[in-house]
C-alpha cells in the first residue's frame, strides 16, 4: 500500500513493515513543499514492526511525523550515516549487507541493502563517493513470500542492472519515480526515476509487478501518475504497472 509520497506499508510474514515514512500534513520543508498529506494517519497503520529509511537528509523522504514513527519503531534500517542520527533502534547497513528479521509465523525475513544513486551518474560526488547523498535500495525475501525491491531515491539504470544481476528474481518493484528535480542540483537534471526509466527498470528486473511511488505530494516531482502510465504503455509493460489510489492494498504474489 502506497500511503504517499514514498511511504509504502508492506505486510509480509506477519510483519507490518513501512518504507521512508512522510506523515506531516502538506506545507514549506525548507526548501522543499508538501503538497499533499497521506492517505493513511499513522496512527491507523497499528503496530509497526520494521522501518526501512533509504535516506534521512531529505524531509520528502523522512518529515517530522515519519521520524517519530520511526524512532518509536523495534527496529529500523537505514544507511550508515543514518543510524547514528534515529536512535538506538537503528541498524546502519552499507550496499549488499543483510539484515535477517525473525517472523511471527516462525519464518524468517531477510533484507538486503542495495545501491543507489540519488541523481545522475556523473553527477559530483562526496569524500565517500555518495551523488548527492548516502542512499540505500532494500530488497526483502523470505521462504514463501514475494522477493520485494524498493528501490529509494535511484536515478541509475546501471544500479538497476546490476541489483537484477546479484539478487534472486524479483517478484514485485516499489520504484520511487516521479524525476524529481531542485533548481540548481545537477543542472536540473532528475534526482529519481523518470518514467521512462521506470519502464526501463521495469523490463530489467521483469517483476510480476511494479508500484510506483514517490511521484506526487512533493512540488518538486516533474512527472506523475499520467507521465508513468504513457511510458509503461509505450513500452509494452502496462500489464506489470499497478497503480492503485493512494491507501489502497495491492496484493502480490510469489512467482
Amino acid at each position: 500500500m502506497v500511503v504517499g509520497g514514498p511511504t509504502t506499508v508492506l505486510d509480509l510474514g506477519g510483519l507490518r513493515v513501512v518504507s521512508d515514512p512522510t506523515f506531516d500534513a502538506p506545507g514549506p520543508h525548507g526548501y522543499l513543499t508538501k503538497t499533499a498529506g497521506p492517505a493513511v494517519a499513522d496512527d491507523q497503520l497499528g503496530p509497526v514492526d520494521l522501518v526501512l529509511v533509504s535516506h534521512d537528509n531529505h524531509p520528502d523522504n523522512l518529515d517530522d511525523g515519519g521520524r517519530a514513527l520511526a524512532l518509536a519503531a523495534p527496529l529500523v534500517l537505514t544507511t550508515r550515516g543514518g543510524a547514528g542520527r534515529l536512535g538506538q533502534s537503528a541498524i546502519g547497513l552499507a550496499a549488499w549487507a543483510s539484515h535477517t528479521v525473525r517472523r511471527p509465523d516462525g519464518g524468517e525475513l531477510t533484507v538486503t541493502a542495495v545501491p543507489a544513486v540519488h541523481g545522475p551518474e556523473d553527477g559530483e560526488r562526496d569524500a565517500d563517493g555518495f551523488v548527492n547523498c548516502e542512499v540505500i535500495g532494500f530488497v526483502l525475501s523470505g521462504r514463501d513470500l514475494p522477493t520485494i525491491y524498493v528501490s529509494g531515491d535511484n536515478a541509475s539504470i546501471r544500479t538497476v542492472t546490476e541489483i537484477a544481476r546479484r539478487t534472486p528474481p524479483i517478484d514485485a518493484a516499489v520504484l520511487h519515480a516521479g524525476a524529481a528535480r531542485v533548481p540548481g542540483k545537477f543542472r536540473d537534471r532528475a534526482l529519481s526515476l523518470d518514467s521512462i526509466r521506470a519502464a526501463a527498470a521495469a523490463a530489467i528486473l521483469a517483476p510480476a509487478a511494479v508500484i510506483p511511488a514517490h511521484y506526487d505530494g512533493w512540488a518538486h516531482f516533474s512527472e506523475g501518475r499520467d507521465d508513468l502510465v504513457r511510458a509503461f504503455d509505450d513500452a509494452g509493460l502496462a500489464g506489470q504497472l499497478r497503480l492503485s489510489d493512494h491507501g489502497t492494498w495491492i496484493p502480490l504474489r510469489v512467482r
